[in-house]
């Protein structure tokens, strides 16, 4: 009887076991893309800014276009920044509006790097050259869409 007794709640335990693996949700995994951005900036007091860049994710390049404005910024710069897009589930994830709090100084060129998130939770790491003229202290926000 107690044999019994054991087989039945080991058969419960099992079948519960089961349903609980099949009702439950997917696994949904992000990746990481890497990201390629090249900026033009200039302005007084509010800057401007604008430019293209390359997704690459799964084997694929996506064409992305950049715009961006910005409070506290004087001169003009370029910069070219490459990094890493991390929590990507598809490719659209990166398009959003990204926002930073920064400060440089670039006389004749410099190393800048940011870390950005928009509202989708895509987190952009980038560092690249920036050459040109341009001292700031601002809150700005760059928009990715891709074309």
């Amino acid at each position: 009887m107690r044999a019994l007794t054991r087989a039945m709640r080991m058969v419960l335990m099992l079948a519960v076991g089961a349903l609980i693996l099949v009702g439950a949700p997917p696994a949904s995994y992000a990746d990481t893309g890497s990201v390629r951005i090249k900026i033009a900036k200039a302005g007084f007091i509010v800057g401007v800014g604008g430019g293209s860049g390359i997704l690459h994710f799964r084997g694929r390049n996506y064409p992305l276009s950049i715009g961006g404005i910005s409070v506290g910024t004087i001169g003009a710069a370029g910069v070219d920044l490459i990094g890493r897009a991390h929590n990507l589930h598809s490719p659209t994830d990166i398009v959003g509006t990204y926002t930073a709090i920064s400060g440089s100084v670039a006389l004749a060129g410099g190393v800048k790097g940011a870390r950005l998130q928009n509202g989708n939770g895509v987190v952009l790491d980038l560092h690249g050259r920036q050459v040109g003229f341009e001292a700031s202290i601002s809150l700005g926000g760059m928009s990715i869409s891709m074309r």
